[in-house]
């Protein structure tokens, strides 16, 4: 969810480098933003935010499982968090990379 927060907010962050480094004038009003960061930042908290409530879901489950001596590992699951975060962390390689 902070990864979130920090990704909407990298569009101004991008806007204020562009004038530090002299890529915009002062003078001159700035390229307007398409929105992307906003977007995908808050697609990352609400992203957070389900993940937050599946990991408490998934905890409850193991806790009774392990009481209950029947705790057998989801290897499943694992590999689609995996799949889901490489994903995820390619998409905004890519996405840093169109926005330089």
């Amino acid at each position: 969810m902070a990864f979130g927060f920090v990704v909407e907010k990298f569009a101004l962050f991008i806007k204020q480098m562009s004038l530090i480094l002299g890529k915009a004038n002062i003078g001159n009003a700035l390229p307007p933003s398409h929105g992307y960061s906003a977007i995908v930042g808050i697609f990352l908290v609400g992203l957070g935010a389900i993940m937050s409530v599946l990991a408490f879901i998934r905890y409850k489950k193991i806790e009774r499982q392990i009481d209950e001596d029947i705790y057998k590992p989801s290897l499943i699951l694992d590999i689609l968090l995996t799949i889901s975060i490489l994903a995820i962390g390619l998409f905004l390689v890519i996405y840093l990379i169109h926005s330089i």
